[in-house]
């Protein structure tokens, strides 16, 4: 006898775990693992070893397709260092989000034993990342060792990976002295890269190189900027010009500027971030800007001091660092941000 052809209702059932599922259930269960849009928290990321999480960079792990916070690790918790020896001798630290908006510890940086100067116990600082052609670069800042003041020298080293876990040292970029910090990276229109960095032998003023291919560079000097004593200078493009963020440092918060061509800056009349926020954990001018640009939307990442114990609001505590994020707004031509405002993110993958 001819075995019946199963029907078509038949064939549109799925089984799992011994359950019939209607593959409308399927599709409807698949959505609901998806991310979704949410209120970031504040603060965002504590880091939960040496609770001074700092410096921030973004980055999207294609592999694994989720968001990779770099960071400067700080050692705030750690009892008995004195002067500044605290924020010395860690290597960077790495977060993991779906989304942007919950992030969770996922450890350090396996950083390779062929980088000058990083016998003992180094110190790494402020990273940069970038993707290119497959290939992930990032931009560090190395200090040989751990020390009572910041009168020795920083170099910012390149090296490469195909993973983000694995990396190779590449080299030690000459740039115009041996003091400078805080690299971040931009590729131009023209296909090649910008980098902006902090000369800390000239007052804390920001300079600029440029690259063909992210190994070669050319450096520039200053980059000109109207008000350029600081740190930490972000440069991105959004809303049809390229932006320039610079770290005021105290409570200053961000200098934004300007430009059409990434040479010429004009500042714009407002910093970001120059008043406290509210809440316990948001309570100083923001630091050390990141931006990921996803759509059209723009998103602020940056570290505060809260300034108070975690345990104890009434205690004191200047050491402490914590990562916040603010959605940017574009008006009459400038940015702006309210981080007192709920900040709604939902991280789109990049297009290359």
């Amino acid at each position: 006898m001819k075995a019946s052809t199963p029907s078509l209702f038949a064939s549109l059932l799925l089984f799992a775990g011994g359950q019939m599922i209607l593959p409308s259930a399927l599709l409807s269960a698949e959505v609901a693992s998806q991310p979704v849009e949410q209120v970031a928290p504040k603060s965002l990321f504590r880091d939960p070893v040496f609770d001074g999480a700092a410096d921030p960079t973004i980055i999207y792990n294609r592999a694994e397709k989720k968001w990779l916070m770099f960071y400067t690790n700080r050692r705030a918790n750690v009892p008995g260092l004195t002067s500044v020896t605290w924020v010395h001798g860690t290597p960077i630290g790495i977060a993991e989000s779906l989304d942007g908006a919950v992030w969770t510890y996922r450890g350090t940086v396996d950083f390779p034993k062929d980088i000058p100067n990083t016998t003992g116990t180094p110190t790494f600082w402020a990273p940069a990342i970038v993707y290119d052609r497959s290939v992930y670069h990032m931009y560090v800042v190395v200090v040989p060792g751990i020390f009572n003041d910041w009168n020795h020298p920083r170099a910012i080293v390149h090296l490469t990976s195909s993973d983000l876990k694995k990396w190779k040292y590449e080299a030690t970029l000459q740039l115009v002295s041996d003091k400078v910090i805080d690299p971040c990276v931009m590729r131009l229109p023209d296909g090649t890269w910008r980098m902006w960095y902090n000369n800390e032998r000239a007052s804390k003023t920001q300079c600029y190189a440029d690259s063909p291919d992210l190994f070669t560079w050319t450096d520039h000097g200053s980059a000109h900027l109207p008000r350029d004593r600081g740190e930490a200078p972000l440069a991105f493009r959004w809303q049809g010009h390229d932006w320039l963020l610079i770290d005021l440092l105290g409570n200053g918060g961000m200098g934004a500027f300007r430009s059409d061509d990434a040479l010429r800056w004009e500042r714009q009349p407002a910093s970001l971030l120059d008043k406290p926020g509210q809440g316990r954990d948001d309570q100083n001018g923001g630091h050390h800007p990141e931006v990921v640009v996803s759509g059209d939307r723009a998103y602020l990442f940056y570290f505060v001091h809260p300034g108070v114990s975690a345990s104890d609001p009434s205690v004191p505590d200047g050491k402490r660092s914590s990562m916040q994020v603010v959605e940017l707004k574009y008006a009459d031509g400038w940015l702006t941000c309210d981080r007192d405002m709920p900040t709604k993110i939902l991280l789109q993958p990049p297009r290359d």
